[in-house]
């Protein structure tokens, strides 16, 4: 790694076909990846600096460094170095086994088999050895190597399928097709190995959707674009073989480029701990000081007298020289302030929160038997202060199922169980299997609840038989039957997959289709029908027709599409039932359902005639030709004849709509980021309860320049809060602090909830300019932002803009590897371990199998662990302010002669041993409320969010704290001890026993301090207080025996101190009065602030002790079915161009093409399909600007 050369940046790329030697001079890198952080070389000092990047790790190596020099350490250079070393090692051991299995991972998908041809062979080559300009063979249903320039493929033209899932999220297949040049290459090796063409292309890049380059072969050129091209991380499908040409390999992949980088991600809680340290260590150096200056002032008044007086025959001290040793003896006596114990403690309490995630069976889904997992221990608080959820949608949200839910044909609801009444019940408690004996060919498996439906088709419905006749016809869908016989479909999308899977199952069979017919099979009989038309779908258009000439000469025009477009095109006559209809589709669309309106036209023979000769001429025109086209679409779809609609459900994963209403109950605020189109992503929105008909308006950012995106945020602004306040704030570039400041006071202003629905390239105009203010001011005002067809690198820019200008938590979710890189950008990633396999689980710190798991996870152990370590640090703080200030205080009492206070074996001892247990058992174990409770109040993890539980006033306030009981510790002994006797009559103010009182006073306040503040108190709780009070005891009264001073005469001084001291009735009384007078002033302030102003987790504590004996029912959201005022549910995953891909037969093979025949059909410019294909599939997303919810 360190020897490699450094590689020069690419302006343009160069390939060769079969030459490796000519390749390697332009160093392409090779075909391998890397998503580890480290290397057996790079492991150590890349590690060691991510630690030493901890102020405290630097502070205490710097005390090891001062414990090392005799003449200023008072203390021994063990304590400091063995807990650092273990520290270090702990956090190194864990660091480099989350890298292990991130090479594991590399390893697996560097080292899968692909078929390269080298020479005149195809020979099995893993992935890492693939170069640049190799010639690769795939097979169905494999994962794409690398970016390949496709040659050629198994079926006609060199079509080929693809599935893209992981690259956009979205499972509808695409098409890719090869130049006619290398098409004709086909499987032959030898024609294959010959093969020498030169790509020069662009240098690599991150732009799924764009691609421009030029291949040149035998004297000619041939212009590339995205169509030509299959991106690794694609899958094959229903194509048997291609062969591509590797173009960019490795970390050159658009894959790779938009999966950006492993980034070192600490929690908010380390940062602020880094501040603290260094205001600690300020704090020490100005005690330090103060005790400095008090032995100079000693040394040069006292101490030349109390030589004297002691017959020291020392020369005279320097005092300035006394006091500069003085203060790094006590920087070293005071560092126990934050002892290095304190992080080995959140270690260990990080580690315990992460198993207690591995193991909470709530979070195991059995189906996959997939448990959550922490895949890092030390961002576990973190989960408890998240603000913003930036979402995936399609596997994350949804199951990436199509099912057929309901429909209205004819005015009537079907797909809907009703009484005798004719009422809807509330609750069903078992539905009768439907009968599809009139289809044997029906899918047992196949639920429709509504046995209505079978009885009208058996009755022979002529517009229930229509409705499902359209569904069988109006489709791209192929058909295949294997050699079971089985008919399989092979869908473009899978909501016409689930229309026409819905017609088969219910007697409709789609069978066949050549270029010039249709076979479908209604109710057992075979009928053929000539199709004529195919008018194809697009974003415009929102609809699809097919026209077609049944067995009795009859020509129609079947129908489907958005209810919005369709609706307009309908007969007047239709009025009554497009009331009715109307109302069902709204009714649909309130629950979520993706809607489509189904409709039919009688056509007459001569005015099809007439009109297909103006369509003919239409395609041969050279100019306007498309415009010419959709202008006859629009003239034959009119006065169309209503059927009816339907509904599919994009089914949501179990417990998505309850925990986005949790999540939004707590104030998390959620993004949905979805390479999806708008209308489904909007769908979705709809589906989860994020987007209502409640809100006051749904702005639509289409614009397709940065003036037009700044134009249409200034007007949504302007209708959100007004002209005045947008006047002001319209085209303003806040600063970040200043950014900082006014969100706030702008949030404060906003009375009503607004969404935000924002396209892909509306996005990246307003992320690459000074637009990005404008934007986020106006996103972070509104309840619900949905961004469409963003590619993976904007959903990492966009998590970025939120952290680096919010200052908020941010949490990113998905399951694909198109969600990788917003994953590692944001401070939580969560990969969910779904069907698009485990890219994103790998670079996840999180995972578990169904998005309703982050609801437990969010608020019942994120809460909790930030709960957990905020206690823990408070009261770790204040115990050692406790502890450690005594020092200062008996600083002024021993001549400023960095005298410890206490036994310097209770100074080891007292973090490590006597008050370790008790304070890893609070921050293990404690719980404020139960996770029942915690899952029922959201609200309860709003104080996370808003830093309440520890913040610098929290540090200052558990300071004090410390403080006060140090002064306790030492003057109220101090004060009983002077000029006192002892019950024999003999002094006890020697400075053993008033050393063995403090320490004991300590133990004895801190332990029952632990304990008024465990919340959660099981046996581990008693076991560890009570324990290490008893520890403690035991400990002092061996270390002050006497067999102890005779094997270590100079290690235990203390001899028979304890035993003289603590059998004395006075003694017990000052540790008492000590320990009250600690202890009241909490008890008193935490009574007052409980009954007086008691916080919601008061409350609900108050109420569970209250009902602790009886079993505390579980609270039910009521479930009712969201009302929905008038909106149109359509949603369709459909890509342009299939229609005349179907009519040119040129996706069909020629074995299955039957004789010509004298059907008529429509002619279209047949050398020109492809381009138009092509122009129309790179047009799709800019088209989307025509459709707009609000018209900004």
């Amino acid at each position: 790694m360190f020897c490699s050369k450094k590689k020069p940046l690419e302006v343009e790329r160069i390939v060769k076909a079969n030459d490796r030697e000519y390749n390697e001079k332009f160093q392409y890198a090779d075909n391998r990846i890397h998503t580890s952080k480290y290397n057996i070389l790079t492991f150590l000092p890349i590690n060691l600096f991510e630690q030493f990047q901890r102020v405290a790790n630097a502070y205490f190596l710097s005390l090891l460094i001062l414990q090392l020099i005799p003449e200023i350490s008072s203390l021994s250079w063990f304590t400091t170095i063995v807990p650092l070393v273990l520290v270090i090692t702990m956090t190194a051991v864990k660091d480099a086994t989350d890298d292990y299995f991130r090479h594991k991972s590399d390893n697996q998908v560097n080292n899968r088999q692909s078929e390269v041809l080298i020479g005149n062979n195809l020979q099995k080559e893993k992935w890492m050895n693939v170069k640049v300009g190799d010639i690769i063979k795939l097979e169905n249903n494999q994962f794409i190597a690398a970016d390949l320039l496709l040659l050629s493929s198994s079926e006609p033209h060199g079509l080929c399928y693809i599935e893209t899932a992981e690259l956009d999220g979205e499972t509808n297949l695409k098409v890719r097709h090869a130049l006619s040049v290398t098409s004709a290459l086909g499987e032959d090796i030898s024609r294959l190995a010959k093969f020498d063409g030169i790509v020069v292309c662009e240098a690599p890049n991150n732009k799924l959707d764009k691609f421009m380059g030029v291949l040149s072969w035998k004297d000619s050129k041939h212009s590339l674009n995205n169509e030509k091209i299959i991106l690794r991380g694609c899958v094959l499908r229903n194509t048997s073989w291609c062969f591509g040409m590797v173009i960019f390999a490795g970390p050159d992949t658009k894959l790779m480029q938009n999966s950006g980088k492993t980034k070192f991600k600490r929690t908010s809680i380390d940062r602020l701990m880094n501040t603290l340290v260094l205001w600690i260590f300020g704090f020490l150096v100005c005690l330090g000081i103060i005790l400095a200056i008090g032995n100079s002032v000693w040394e040069n008044q006292v101490g030349d007298k109390f030589r004297t007086f002691l017959f020291w025959n020392e020369e005279e001290k320097n005092s300035l020289f006394s006091g500069f040793l003085t203060f790094w003896s006590y920087i070293i006596i005071l560092n126990t302030v934050v002892p290095i114990s304190l992080y080995v403690s959140v270690e260990v309490i990080r580690l315990g929160h992460s198993y207690f995630i591995n193991w909470d069976r709530k979070m195991y889904y059995s189906e996959r038997t997939t448990p959550a997992e922490a895949r890092t221990t030390t961002l576990n608080e973190e989960l408890g202060q998240i603000e913003y959820v930036f979402s995936d949608k399609t596997g994350t949200l949804t199951q990436n199922i199509m099912t057929f839910k309901k429909c209205s044909i004819n005015g009537r609801i079907y797909g809907e169980v009703h009484d005798d009444m004719d009422q809807k019940p509330d609750i069903i408690k078992k539905k009768k299997p439907m009968d599809f004996s009139v289809n044997p060919r029906g899918d047992k498996t196949f639920q429709f609840s509504d046995h209505c439906l079978m009885e009208s088709i058996k009755l022979g419905d002529p517009k229930v038989h229509e409705f499902l006749r359209l569904l069988a016809l109006c489709h791209t869908v192929m058909s295949e039957e294997n050699s079971a016989g089985q008919l399989t479909y092979q869908v473009q999308s899978p909501d016409e997959g689930a229309l026409v899977t819905a017609a088969r199952h219910l007697g409709f069979i789609f069978k066949s289709r050549t270029p010039e017919t249709i076979t479908i099979e209604e109710l057992g009989t075979l009928v053929t029908y000539q199709l004529l038309a195919f008018l194809d779908f697009n974003n415009i258009r929102k609809r699809m027709s097919v026209i077609v000439r049944n067995p009795e000469g009859q020509i129609k025009l079947y129908s489907k599409g958005a209810d919005t477009i369709l609706f307009e095109k309908l007969h007047p006559s239709n009025e009554d039932l497009l009331t009715l209809t109307s109302d069902h589709i709204s009714e649909f669309a309130g629950e979520g359902l993706r809607t489509l309106a189904i409709a039919y036209r009688d056509l007459d023979d001569e005015y099809f005639k007439e009109w297909q000769k103006m369509l003919e001429d239409a395609n041969a025109a050279a100019d306007e030709r498309d415009e010419r086209i959709a202008g006859l679409y629009e003239d034959i779809e009119k006065d169309l004849m209503l059927l009816g609609a339907t509904a599919v459900e994009d089914k949501l994963q179990e417990g998505v709509i309850e925990t986005v209403t949790s999540l939004l109950l707590a104030n998390v605020k959620i993004w949905v980021l979805t390479g999806d189109k708008q209308e489904t992503a909007i769908n979705i929105g709809y589906a989860c309860n994020m987007l209502t008909d409640d809100m006051n308006e749904v702005f639509i950012i289409a614009g397709n320049s940065a003036v037009e995106v700044r134009e249409e945020l200034r007007k949504a602004k302007e209708n959100m809060f007004g002209q005045n306040r947008s006047s002001s704030n319209g085209h303003v570039v806040f600063e970040k602090k200043q950014q900082l400041e006014l969100e706030p006071v702008v949030e404060e202003t906003i009375t009503g909830d607004y969404a935000l629905i924002i396209n892909g390239h509306s996005l990246a105009h307003a992320l690459e300019s000074d637009v990005k203010n404008d934007l986020l001011e106006l996103a972070c005002m509104c309840k619900t932002v949905v961004c469409c067809r963003v590619t993976p690198l904007q959903k990492a820019q966009v998590v970025e803009l939120v952290k680096k200008h919010r200052n908020a938590v941010t949490l990113a979710i998905g399951d694909g590897a198109n969600d990788v890189s917003m994953i590692k950008s944001a401070h939580i990633g969560i990969g969910i371990s779904g069907q698009e396999g485990l890219q994103a689980v790998l670079a996840s710190d999180y995972s578990f199998a169904q998005f309703r798991y982050l609801q437990r996870l969010l608020l019942v152990h994120g809460r909790w662990s930030y709960f957990r370590m905020c206690k823990f640090l408070c009261y770790f703080f204040y115990k050692n302010f406790a502890f450690t200030l005594v020092h200062f205080w008996f600083g002024f009492f021993c001549g400023f002669s960095a005298q410890t206070v206490y036994d310097q074996w209770f100074i080891t001892l007292f973090n490590i041993v006597y008050t370790s247990l008790p304070v890893l058992a609070m921050g293990i174990f404690d719980q404020d409320v139960s996770d029942q409770n915690s899952m029922d109040h959201p609200q309860l993890y709003k104080p996370g969010q808003l830093n309440l539980l520890f913040n610098k006033r929290k540090f200052f306030i558990c300071m004090a704290h410390g403080i006060y009981t140090s002064l306790a510790l030492f003057f109220i002994p101090y004060g009983a001890f002077y000029n006192m006797a002892g019950e024999d009559g003999q002094h006890v103010a020697d400075y053993q026993s008033f050393a063995v009182t403090m320490a004991t006073s300590l133990v004895i306040v801190v332990s029952v301090q632990i304990a008024l503040d465990t919340s959660y108190w099981t046996v581990i709780n008693h076991v560890f207080i009570w324990g290490s009070v008893a520890t403690y005891f035991s400990i002092l009264f061996t270390m002050h025996s006497n067999g102890m001073f005779d094997i270590f005469p100079k290690q235990f001084p203390f001899v028979g101190n304890a035993r003289h001291s603590l059998t004395q009735k006075y003694i017990w009384l000052v540790i008492l009065l000590t320990t009250v007078a600690s202890v009241i002033p909490v008890l008193a302030f935490r009574f007052l602030k409980v009954n007086l102003f008691p916080t919601l987790s008061d409350q609900i504590r108050q109420w569970q002790k209250a009902q602790r004996k009886a079993r505390p029912q579980r609270s039910q959201r009521p479930q009712t079915r969201r009302s929905s005022s008038r909106r149109s549910g359509y949603a369709f995953a459909h890509q342009e161009g299939y229609g005349e891909l179907i009519t040119s037969g040129k996706n069909m093979r020629a074995k299955n093409l039957p004789p010509a025949s004298g059907l008529e059909k429509t002619l279209s410019n047949s050398t020109s399909w492809i381009e138009n294909l092509c122009k129309k599939t790179t047009d799709t997303v800019s088209s989307f600007n025509h459709t707009k919810t609000v018209k900004l």
